[in-house]
């Protein structure tokens, strides 16, 4: 025996999370991961994506063929998930072989499939835009003539950033969604709400049921695609901070969600909300906090999918503003970084190594400080530089 009496330590292996999905998210992640001692592997679309380039354990597949899972999620402790869209079954078979999946099939499925998860959260009196599953144009028609014209069609799994998703002002218009359907893929019809702005509310639970919430978000959006947010969501007082926190919290206790929930919502003018969409992995509304908060969603969500004590999630400063770099005239965004730091040297920049393509999103700002005019000018102007326009 040695001088120290203390037993030898046993070398152990890195605990390893596998990612489906090879997008910005993973990307995030794998940044997150590196500071936890954690190993990321991915399963990505292609080699060129988003997290392919940095994530060092890559297997390149299809994540709807059950061979091509099975073997990438033999490799790994845990599986989570850079989007939706792995199918459940396939998903209940991991867990069925024993193959931790967070969150799971039971709870994923209410981000998968918005019929799935109206009927889930209506059934739980959390407050909903009117809503009918429809089967075809005739059915559409009948929901908008009895609730009244506009109305908000959408397909119920697949769509995102603002596809698969329809305003339609007449009866006239009642075809659109129903034209290239997919098998197993339904039209829900909602009510149109007049709401005011739309707000995001995050929150993180772990398989311990320890949780958190982070400040509620704004969230602006054009062509269903989020442009900026801003943290906390300008003249939210505490009581409907608080009310908007717990609804979030409340979701993911009878969802069984694990990791990250994002809960997107429509404020009326009235102040009162409802549920527009959930989201179950790191959410664009939350990218704010990777510089504003005490610990990101990106960390949050790992600490959660690998069962450790959830960390801080309040801001650090008054407010904080995200603005989404999309694809513009700039080709070479790290060169058009010597402008956008030289001008502001507090500014916080993440560039996803993305080709840039008109309107993707290409990587995201954030400041943030005390004075809110300051901040948002702040963030609109570097990414308005970062996107070729006229700032």
């Amino acid at each position: 025996m040695t001088s120290d009496s203390r037993p030898a330590s046993r070398p152990q292996r890195p605990f390893v999370v596998g990612v489906i999905g090879g997008g910005q998210l993973a990307r995030m992640m794998d940044e997150a991961a590196t500071g936890l001692g954690l190993r990321l592997r991915l399963l990505a679309e292609g080699p060129d994506t988003s997290a392919a380039t940095v994530v060092h354990d890559v297997t390149v597949g299809d994540y709807t063929d059950p061979a091509t899972v099975k073997a990438f999620a033999a490799g790994c402790d845990v599986i989570t998930f850079d989007h939706e869209h792995v199918p459940t079954d396939l998903l209940h078979e991991l867990v069925d072989a024993g193959i931790a999946v967070r969150p799971g099939p039971e709870a994923l499925v209410h981000a998968q499939d918005k019929a799935v998860m109206r009927d889930r959260l209506s059934a739980l009196g959390v407050p909903c835009p009117t809503y009918r599953v429809v089967p075809d144009a005739a059915a559409l028609v009948a929901f908008g003539d009895e609730i009244g014209w506009p109305v908000i069609a959408k397909t119920s799994r697949g769509g995102y950033d603002g596809k698969g998703v329809w305003k339609l002002d007449s009866a006239a218009e009642a075809d659109q969604p129903f034209t290239h359907l997919t098998s197993g893929v339904v039209v829900v019809g909602e009510e149109f709400i007049d709401f005011r702005r739309e707000l995001s509310a995050l929150v993180v639970r772990s398989p311990s049921a320890q949780a958190v919430a982070y400040p509620v978000s704004e969230s602006v959006q054009r062509n269903g695609v989020c442009v900026e947010t801003t943290t906390p969501a300008p003249g939210l007082d505490d009581d409907r901070t608080v009310q908007i926190q717990q609804l979030a919290l409340g979701i993911a206790h009878e969802l069984g969600v694990v990791g990250l929930l994002a809960v997107e919502l429509m404020e009326r003018p009235d102040g009162t909300v409802v549920v527009n969409e959930l989201a179950m992995r790191p959410h664009n509304t939350g990218h704010w906090s990777i510089d504003g908060a005490h610990t990101s969603q990106f960390e949050n969500h790992l600490r959660a999918v690998v069962d450790l004590p959830l960390g801080d999630p309040a801001a650090r400063e008054p407010c904080t503003v995200m603005a989404n770099v999309l694809g513009g005239s700039v080709t070479d965004l790290p060169s058009a970084l010597l402008h956008c730091f030289a001008r502001d040297r507090r500014l916080r920049v993440q560039l996803y190594g993305k080709e840039v393509k008109p309107g993707r999103k290409v990587g995201h700002v954030t400041t943030y400080g005390r004075d809110l005019d300051d901040v948002r000018k702040r963030a609109r102007h570097a990414a308005g530089y970062l996107m070729g326009e006229d700032v």
